[in-house]
């Protein structure tokens, strides 16, 4: 979709299109977008704020926003210049806090491909040609067992006082806010914008809540969404700073293994609907057996490449057959 988004918006041809000098793009800006990705890294207090505003199907009522906080600590997990890696990482509980592995968000500068939700549980690596990519950046999110989420190529701009990356409308699965309590919807059609702020950075979204299922999609609901990232210092960031420390090791090779999938095949899906319990408890709960000595990071890491090979396939053309062979296996979607 949006691959040839700057063609259809000239009336080009595909063939005039590429063959259509690439844009140019503006002294400096390489080194201002990476300022913008590497000061999302942080200390912060987050809220996360989702409210349903339009309906578009006769009879839907609005469900009530939900408003959720947490602290969570930001990293810079690798910097290669034109490649940059942040891991998002919760700290929660009452008196006695906790870490848990949240999600990832990878970036890369004109990117040659990108991984993107193409429904059904499934993603497919798509191409980007030069005259998409010039100057812009994919960004790739990835769910808390580095699952993949969706993806997306778009352009920062640090126009009006205030850098802030948005691409095109992106599909992506249901947030887990929803999976697990609806069964109305199939697939959410998103646009993203990530800005920086005086205080931090805020992810904003306009979401179009998508019926897929009954031929043509048909847009349920819309809903505006807004994360707010706001640095704080009032938490122990080491908790989520010493988890990382000693899992480290371990979740590169997990992301090492669903690399491997997607070099493998240009689509994959998993066998389980939503994000299920089946694939993300085990992949946390090898993390927290290097933690406690009862595993090696070695012996977790083959543990964890046998339960993402147990639960996703390449062969999508079958996966719709194996999804409702798995319905009945787990309730947690």
């Amino acid at each position: 979709m949006f691959r040839f988004a700057s063609c259809a918006a000239t009336a080009l041809t595909l063939a005039a299109c590429a063959t259509t000098p690439l844009p140019t793009v503006e002294d400096g800006a390489f080194d201002k977008d990476r300022a913008a990705i590497l000061a999302m890294a942080g200390d912060y207090k987050v809220t996360f704020d989702f409210t349903e505003t339009v309906p578009f199907v006769a009879g839907y009522e609005l469900k009530e926003p939900k408003l959720s906080g947490a602290y969570e600590v930001v990293r810079v997990i690798e910097d290669t210049g034109e490649f940059i890696s942040l891991q998002h990482t919760l700290v929660v509980g009452g008196d006695e806090k906790f870490p848990i592995k949240h999600w990832r968000q990878d970036w890369t500068y004109q990117p040659d491909d990108v991984l993107v939700f193409i429904g059904g549980n499934a993603w497919e690596t798509r191409e980007v040609r030069d005259f998409e990519a010039r100057g812009k950046w994919s960004q790739e999110v990835y769910q808390v067992d580095d699952s993949p989420r969706y993806g997306a190529v778009g352009a920062w701009s640090h126009a009006n006082g205030v850098s802030e990356w948005t691409p095109p409308a992106e599909t992506r699965p249901l947030p887990r806010r929803d999976m697990t309590t609806r069964d109305d919807y199939d697939a959410v059609l998103a646009v993203n914008r990530h800005a920086i702020t005086p205080f931090g950075w805020v992810h904003e979204q306009d979401n179009s809540k998508l019926i897929q299922r009954t031929g043509e999609p048909q847009i349920l609901v819309r809903e505006v969404g807004v994360n707010t990232y706001r640095k704080d210092s009032g938490f122990d960031a080491a908790i989520a700073t010493t988890y990382w420390d000693e899992t480290k090791d371990y979740w590169a090779g997990v992301r090492d293994a669903w690399a491997s999938l997607e070099a493998g095949s240009t689509r994959f899906g998993l066998t389980m609907q939503g994000e299920p319990e089946a694939l993300y408890q085990p992949l946390l709960g090898y993390a927290a057996s290097v933690r406690d000595g009862s595993m090696t990071t070695a012996e977790a890491i083959e543990a964890a490449q046998e339960t993402i090979a147990e639960y996703t396939t390449s062969e999508i053309g079958e996966l719709s057959e194996r999804l409702a062979e798995r319905e009945t296996e787990d309730d947690a979607y």
